[in-house]
């Protein structure tokens, strides 16, 4: 399999995955009033908890993320590749092998 199947296979799939939640338990972010939240965004925190995954920052496609942090409202909506403020859902531990991946917005 070349590098590259192999690389858009497993953004593919971390974009699958991705769509799960949006917040560790136990961080900050997941006590928030999610009241008012997008349905999209209440989701993706159910399936985060329940899939165990996290937010990786800074590996998405153009148009290929989870959601982002003040930056756009939601899934799909990277303009830019790598952006440093968009995340997908990964499982936990994913993020750390993934060159750039950060799990916190910069």
């Amino acid at each position: 399999m070349s590098k590259h199947v192999l690389a858009v296979s497993t953004l593919s799939t971390a974009v699958g995955l991705a769509l799960a939640l949006q917040a560790l338990p136990g961080q900050a972010q997941e006590k928030k009033d999610m009241s008012s939240a997008p349905q999209v965004v209440k989701d993706n925190m159910a399936r985060m908890q329940k899939s165990k995954l996290e937010k990786c920052y800074g590996i998405n496609a153009v148009a290929k993320n989870d959601c982002a942090e003040g930056v756009h409202s939601c899934s799909g909506q990277a303009t830019q590749a790598r952006d440093s403020k968009s995340f997908v859902l990964l499982p936990a531990g994913d993020c750390s092998k993934i060159q750039g991946g950060k799990l916190k917005a910069s």
